[in-house]
């Protein structure tokens, strides 16, 4: 089996780090057993970060390891020392990737490098005892656990950062006017489909550098599928102009150059999103002699057309320096008007909620709770802790979910749940007894022991 070098398209699975738990410490020294608490917090987990790294022009690395996680944080320890917070975990990706959800819909275009996507934040830290503490609390014998990192399944789209698009049907000189052009050496053969990745060639005219790539395997149909053109066009759709590179020494039948521009055009339309682009056109091919004399003939009917026509040759190297000023002269119109991106850092947050914290449906014999908040509490709760889970239960009445469930008709003992489903804790509801008065006397987290100190 083949092992692919350059990936232009992956389905990444990423996953934050949880948050380190809290922990319940009591301060203890000499002669002062009970000197308050002094839990420090848990550290938060680490993010997965996407960062664009110009030298790199492939997905290829995530091709073979798609599932990605970032650290998870440290716990906190007594003495008020906070756990540390997990290292984040960068993902490299060439310049141009863009990045979707599960739904196709777009989260970045990252453009321009050192530009960052914190595509999957890590969890936050628990809290320990010492920050649960209060003037009505003041010994809490527990502490809260950290939160779950963000998972989020990411379709990675390389669309390259390249300023002339070239593109024409299989063998008609694409990889070879990009070899003779610059430095690149693309493999080149006289088959159709020899090139089977996008070719990426640095040319320099006057005072202007850019880049050139061409896009394989274009052929009609290429826009529905047919051919290798329809997993490439994408990577013209940056480009500042189009340059149709017309095969004039075809021997196929029912072929010329002015019918081969028409089909290459009506795949480009059928793709869609590049009607702005500026066109020209190189009638390649120029040093076989018939080649020479046909472009010569089809030259005025194509300048007709409004679009800039040169005759090239590939092999001669004729017609390519004015083909390169064209270039540039498009490409340094197209960048006095549009600066290049600055880097920046985007973070994909939720929408801020509009509607209430929590909503209660009945499911089956029971309830269902579903909301930010309580489904955020109910993972930072350590439920091998009574006193946890009455803070729990404390925080769940104050929010009014307590309410609305007697509003709904629950009763004792019905079944309450909360979070999704495959995410999910049940409860047996109980209205009646006050949470956490079975742990002390008194207020929950206040130690009679303590009074006067």
């Amino acid at each position: 089996m083949a092992v692919p070098t350059f990936v232009d398209e992956v389905l990444l699975r990423v996953s934050g780090g949880r948050g380190g738990d809290g922990v319940a410490s009591v301060h203890r020294e000499k002669f002062k057993p009970l000197g308050g608490p002094d839990g420090g917090n848990g550290g938060d987990g680490g993010s997965v970060i996407v960062r664009v790294d110009p030298q790199l022009t492939t997905l290829v690395d995530y091709y073979h390891t798609p599932h990605r996680r970032a650290a998870h944080g440290g716990n906190g320890q007594g003495g008020r020392r906070n756990g540390p917070a997990g290292s984040g975990l960068v993902l490299p990706v060439p310049d141009g990737t863009v990045a979707r959800d599960e739904n196709g819909e777009v989260l970045a275009d990252l453009v321009g490098a050192g530009t960052e996507l914190v595509i999957a934040a890590g969890g936050h830290g628990g809290l320990g005892n010492a920050a649960l503490a209060s003037p009505s609390r003041k010994a809490p014998g527990f502490a809260l656990k950290g939160e779950p990192g963000e998972e989020r399944v990411v379709r990675l789209e390389l669309k390259l950062v390249a300023d002339i698009g070239l593109v024409g049907f299989p063998s008609a000189g694409k990889s070879s006017l990009i070899a003779a052009m610059s430095k690149a050496r693309p493999k080149i053969a006289d088959y159709p489909f020899t090139t089977l990745v996008p070719n990426l060639g640095v040319v320099r005219a006057g005072d202007v550098t850019f880049t050139v790539a061409d896009v394989p395997g274009l052929i009609e149909g290429a826009a529905e599928g047919r051919g290798l053109g329809h997993d490439f066009l994408r990577h013209v759709e940056r480009c500042a102009a189009i340059v149709h590179v017309v095969d004039c020494a075809t021997m196929e039948p029912g072929r010329d150059p002015v019918s081969d521009l028409d089909v290459i055009e009506a795949e480009l339309k059928g793709y869609g999103g590049l009607d702005d682009r500026p066109r020209m056109v190189a009638l390649n091919k120029a040093d076989v002699p018939d080649a020479r004399e046909l472009a010569e003939l089809v030259r005025p009917d194509i300048e007709a057309r409004g679009l800039p026509c040169m005759v090239v040759s590939a092999a001669s190297h004729a017609g390519l320096r004015e083909l390169e000023f064209e270039m540039a002269r498009v490409v340094a119109d197209r960048r006095a008007s549009a600066p290049p991106p600055e880097p920046s850092r985007i973070v994909l947050r939720p929408e801020a909620a509009t509607g209430p914290d929590f909503v209660v449906h009945k499911s089956g014999a029971g309830w269902r709770v579903r909301g930010e908040k309580p489904e955020r509490w109910v993972h930072q709760t350590d439920f091998a802790n009574e006193e946890a889970v009455g803070y729990l239960a404390d925080r769940l009445a104050r929010l009014g979910v307590e309410e609305r469930l007697l509003e709904m008709g629950a009763r004792a003992g019905d079944e309450v749940v909360i979070g999704a489903e495959d995410d999910a804790v049940v409860f047996d509801f109980d209205p009646t007894v006050t949470a956490g008065e079975e742990i002390l006397r008194g207020p929950r987290g206040h130690d009679p022991r303590l009074e006067g100190r």
